[in-house]
């Protein structure tokens, strides 16, 4: 039965940050869907947006951007947790978690899964950030009872010294299989599951996990003790993880598995390479940018309310509403392009492709991609706003899972 309720007080900046990077991952999307390398005589053709010896700075930048996306939805996810913390006991806190991960799973192997493929056989099913979500959610319910100072020391541990699993010395005994890769390893890993089903592993959890602990742990700062300071601490720790950033990548020995280099291109392409950092799994050096950037953003938009930071904070407080919608949108409109540019039904699934409606030679340019997720962006807006308004006046079950 539907329960009307007043609705709850809510931080904004964290929604209008998690509104933008929601936004912001669309590009990458519909990239994925749409993008078409153009056809250059006697050049490489830029099929990888990180091949720094086919990209070009706009394709770089426009994968590079959304970098940004899955490490600060991540960490705000364990932010929201600690502030779910002050209204919930510990034991209710832990089942909610356990039950919600192990939905967020479920939603990655039959909803996500289907969505990227329009593949009804699911002969490839795709683990990507919603189940690396759910795992962490499921084994952080496990270890939410533990104090404050445990679960922050055992963040860091995970986020400053994973990288360590990088080295031969240390990885040649673990690596192999596909539980390594569940756990750790995993960079677009291949399995076969029979004849026709395949598992395709692209992020590894453990590292979120340790992204998603020090999420719950810095929602400290949106305790009331801190109201006063927050801004300053924000833009101390962003920029703090910046400088540590520059630092790793100068040293260029540990905080990323692929050390940067001077590129024969230029220096526009070696800049690239310093900047061009790990995220499967999530590199020390990539959560160092991608954090470093989010706690700015969440210092400067502390306070701020414009039309602007409005229309992103509807994004932002339905954000796996979002997210399902938005894949199976840019599927649809994939499918309308597919039959506008004269594909037919023998080319929907081609060979070695999981997507359904992408033969090799569909889609445009980036000039294409960019006007797909601007129409991509203005659908959902209200549908995200209708959902929000509902979603603020009711308490349905339900609602805490989507």
């Amino acid at each position: 039965m539907n329960q009307l309720t007043v609705p709850r007080s809510r931080i904004q900046s964290i929604d209008i940050v998690r509104g933008i990077v929601m936004v912001i991952m669309a590009i990458d999307h519909v990239r994925d869907f749409f993008y078409k390398a153009p056809v250059t005589s006697g050049a490489s053709v830029a099929t990888s947006p990180t091949d720094l010896a086919t990209t070009t700075p706009a394709l770089f930048f426009t994968r590079w951007i959304t970098h940004f996306c899955a490490p600060i939805f991540v960490f705000l996810a364990g932010t929201s947790i600690f502030l779910m913390s002050r209204r919930k006991s510990k034991p209710e806190l832990s089942l909610f978690l356990v039950k919600r991960g192990v939905w967020l799973i479920l939603v990655e192997l039959i909803l996500i899964t289907f969505s990227w493929t329009f593949n009804p056989s699911y002969n490839f099913i795709i683990l990507q950030v919603i189940w690396a979500l759910g795992a962490s959610m499921v084994i952080f319910g496990l270890l939410v009872n533990l104090p404050m100072k445990v679960l922050l020391i055992l963040g860091l541990l995970i986020v400053c010294g994973h990288n360590l699993l990088n080295y031969p010395s240390i990885n040649g005994s673990l690596q192999g299989g596909w539980l390594a890769d569940l756990l750790y390893f995993a960079n677009f890993s291949v399995y076969t599951l029979d004849k026709t089903h395949v598992l395709i592993i692209v992020y590894a959890f453990i590292p979120w996990l340790g992204l998603m602990i020090l999420g719950y742990c810095f929602g400290r700062l949106f305790s009331a003790e801190f109201d006063a300071k927050r801004q300053k601490i924000l833009l101390q720790l962003g920029f703090g993880l910046l400088g540590i950033f520059l630092v790793l990548r100068l040293i260029n020995n540990y905080g990323d598995p692929v050390h940067w280099t001077k590129q024969p291109r230029g220096n526009i392409f070696t800049f690239l390479s310093f900047i061009n950092v790990n995220k499967y799994p999530p590199s020390l050096d990539f959560l160092c940018v991608t954090i470093g950037g989010g706690l700015i953003a969440l210092a400067l938009l502390e306070g701020i309310k414009t039309k602007v930071t409005d229309f992103f904070r509807v994004y932002g407080r339905v954000p796996m509403f979002y997210y399902i919608l938005h894949l199976y949108l840019i599927h649809l409109i994939g499918i309308i392009v597919f039959f506008g540019e004269g594909f037919s039904t023998s080319e929907i699934a081609t060979p070695n492709n999981p997507f359904f409606f992408r033969p090799s030679a569909f889609g445009f340019g980036l000039l294409g991609v960019y006007t797909v997720w601007i129409v991509v962006i203005l659908i959902l807006y209200p549908l995200c706003k209708k959902y929000d308004q509902y979603k603020s006046t009711h308490r349905n079950w339900w609602l805490s899972y989507l």
